[in-house]
């Protein structure tokens, strides 16, 4: 079989795929079935010391469907684990002495100095292989000046990464970073500045997922209220793939990538522009841990068909090919062309052409797309929109 296995952060996996630090990884017999599944890690749910006051409200998730599709996306108003380090450090020993090829990592966060290097130690000594610590929670935690509060301010980000790392004698140190910041770079920058190992990218995105029209309740509402909550799934994949490919590019530090992987094709995507591990949430929670068995048979097809021999080769294997968009050829003549074998005559094209394009297409008696070559400039809108893929963009000569 294609050898799947990765090294982030000077740590083998047995394969890229890990359990982000969610309510998958709360319970050492979750954990357990998952890598009986077969994933790679797991990043224990975010744990503090044993003062740290954690109180959850519930319910606090709620989904976004579209088009028919239940959960576009999942929002969550959850906090951190209200299972303190005492706990956690015991489940890094059971999970470490029955699955000693996994890797099993362990997330923290705390309010000082003196909490998050004591997180640290006290892991080590149970014999966790890597901390995360959690700068980004958006909800919950900024208040305390946990969470985003740190992952927003770059002298809060390397102050706060150099305590851990100074407290980790043995074990890499990753900080996840948040979106929510101007240029995530600048973060990324300042974990590098502190000495930490690598960074994860990204947690979820601060947004209200929707609101009861009849009552004016947003979304998940606890009696009569609701707050702004972490935006996760699908649906913010472009936002972590864009901050992903920015950090590769522009900061050079180990990446693991966390931010709407459902697929496989969605895993190759992250690793092209850059990423060396992939943590995944809301698919896991929504298909199951069985869903790992589907993500490394893609991709090892994948492989096979692209001659890879490791997936090392994959990593930043796009980038070269993301420029500026000043970089972008000014001489790219492209236009749409329709397979009429394959339309079905629906004419969403046509309205959104007419209605969002450059008025290029008109319908035929028996409504098929005409193609006006004169005035498509080629934006590529029809094809985003087609049900069933028929029009695809060409390239032509341009006139002299």
């Amino acid at each position: 079989m294609t050898d799947l296995s990765l090294e982030f952060c000077g740590i083998r996996y047995p394969n890229p795929f890990v359990l982000a630090a969610a309510p998958t990884t709360d319970k050492e017999e979750m954990v357990a079935r998952a890598f009986e599944a077969g994933w790679g890690g797991a990043v224990l749910k975010t744990t503090s010391v044993e003062t740290e006051d954690v109180s959850l409200v519930y319910p606090m998730m709620t989904g976004l469907d579209y088009d028919g599709k239940r959960l576009a996306a999942l929002q969550n108003i959850d906090l951190i684990s209200h299972y303190h380090i005492d706990v956690v450090e015991k489940r890094v020993r059971a999970l470490k002495k029955e699955f000693p090829d996994r890797v099993v990592a362990a997330s923290i966060m705390g309010q000082a100095k003196e909490h998050w290097q004591e997180l640290v130690q006290r892991l080590e000594t149970a014999g966790v292989d890597l901390i995360e610590c959690s700068f980004s929670c958006p909800h919950g935690m900024p208040e305390r000046g946990m969470g985003s509060t740190i992952g927003q301010n770059p002298d809060l980000v390397e102050r706060t990464a150099r305590w851990v790392k100074e407290a980790a004698r043995r074990v890499p140190v990753v900080i996840k970073l948040t979106p929510q910041i101007a240029d995530i770079t600048v973060a990324a920058q300042a974990v590098k500045k502190s000495g930490a190992d690598g960074v994860c990218a990204i947690n979820t995105v601060k947004g209200i997922i929707g609101v009861d029209i009849h009552d004016f309740v947003p979304q998940p509402r606890v009696l009569d209220k609701s707050t702004i909550g972490g935006v996760s799934g699908l649906a913010i994949k472009p936002v972590a793939l864009r901050c992903v490919a920015e950090i590769a590019r522009d900061v050079g530090i180990p990446i693991t990538a966390s931010g709407g992987i459902t697929t496989w094709r969605d895993a190759v995507e992250f690793l092209l522009l850059g990423a060396r591990n992939l943590q995944v949430c809301t698919a896991a929670m929504q298909y199951g841990f069985e869903l790992v068995k589907d993500l490394k048979e893609g991709l090892g097809n994948y492989m096979e068909e692209m001659n890879f021999s490791s997936v090392e080769e994959i990593v930043g294997k796009a980038l070269p090919n993301l420029v500026d968009h000043n970089s972008l050829s000014r001489n790219h003549k492209v236009v749409s062309r329709v397979d009429e074998d394959r339309c079905i005559n629906c004419g969403r094209c046509y309205i959104a052409c007419n209605d969002g394009g450059h008025q290029a297409i008109t319908m035929s008696e028996d409504r098929v797309p005409q193609i006006d070559e004169e005035e498509c400039v080629g934006c590529g809108f029809c094809t985003t929109i087609c049900p069933v893929y028929c029009l695809q963009m060409e390239r032509v000569e341009e006139k002299s």
